[in-house]
């Protein structure tokens, strides 16, 4: 593991909760939403990631040149799926957005587990600070250790 590392993971983290959090908040805005440029009711999206661990490939004798073939460590975010379950439908005829039955399609974000998302995703953001925080404290301790 390379010295800066530990900055590219908790940064690659904090990307991804800012995005995360920009998702929610476009849910909440449309939490009421019954039409959309796409057609039909809003639906929620959520942001699909995976884990980017560092692979280096070796050449024949076993070593390694510096920059061949690297990916950094950290979170890599793979797209914001929407999500297509749970559609609800409300009776309203007097609707513009309604069908030949009566039936409006309704958003299926649901308030209150973006709240529960918003804080998980929040607190995780707060923790990529403090652990980037460490990590830059812990570089300043060693050049100070190097000065001596």
């Amino acid at each position: 593991m390379a010295v800066f590392d530990s900055f590219n993971i908790n940064t690659s983290g904090l990307s991804l909760e800012r995005l995360k959090l920009d998702t929610i908040s476009t849910n909440i805005a449309n939490v009421n939403t019954t039409r959309t440029k796409e057609g039909g009711a809003y639906h929620k999206k959520s942001v699909t990631f995976e884990e980017s661990v560092k692979r280096q490939s070796a050449d024949q004798k076993g070593t390694n040149p510096v920059g061949s073939n690297t990916k950094s460590y950290g979170v890599k975010v793979t797209g914001i799926k929407a999500d297509n379950t749970d559609l609800k439908y409300s009776y309203d005829p007097s609707n513009p957005d309604a069908d030949e039955n009566g039936y409006v399609e309704m958003s299926n974000v649901d308030l209150a587990d973006e709240m529960v998302d918003l804080m998980n995703t929040v607190r995780s953001y707060e923790a990529n600070v403090s652990a980037l925080e460490s990590s830059k404290n812990l570089m300043k301790k060693a050049l100070e250790i190097s000065k001596n």
